[in-house]
């Protein structure tokens, strides 16, 4: 049997990795339903972002598969490094050192059940 699969990529978001994994790694593995209403009340700044994503690949695979989202379950989600920004911060006596303003990939994919 033929699996169905959804993907749904973010690129350049302006949230640092490690802020975004902390996010990824509460709703990793959950259902698309469940998943979309903890990211709802997560007070956390990676969550708008993480749930836009899975929004868009739900709607997706409705729009793909006619699938309903009570049977749809996030199968992988990883949040990469994007491009990080230099830019300088400058100090005392002439001195200056680089402020890295970094950035992520979120990649998810949703199976349908």
């Amino acid at each position: 049997m033929d699996q169905k699969v959804v993907k749904a990529q973010t690129k350049n978001v302006q949230v640092t990795p490690q802020k975004l994994r902390l996010v990824a790694d509460v709703v990793r593995g959950m259902s698309a339903q469940k998943a979309l209403d903890v990211l709802k009340f997560l007070n956390k700044k990676g969550a708008l972002h993480i749930r836009k994503t899975l929004a868009t690949a739900v709607a997706n695979a409705k729009d793909l598969f006619g699938a309903e989202v009570g049977a749809i379950e996030i199968s992988k989600l990883t949040v990469d490094e994007g491009v990080k920004y230099r830019r300088p911060k400058f100090g005392s006596r002439g001195r200056v050192s680089m402020l890295h303003k970094r950035r992520s990939n979120i990649n998810l994919e949703v199976k349908v059940k």
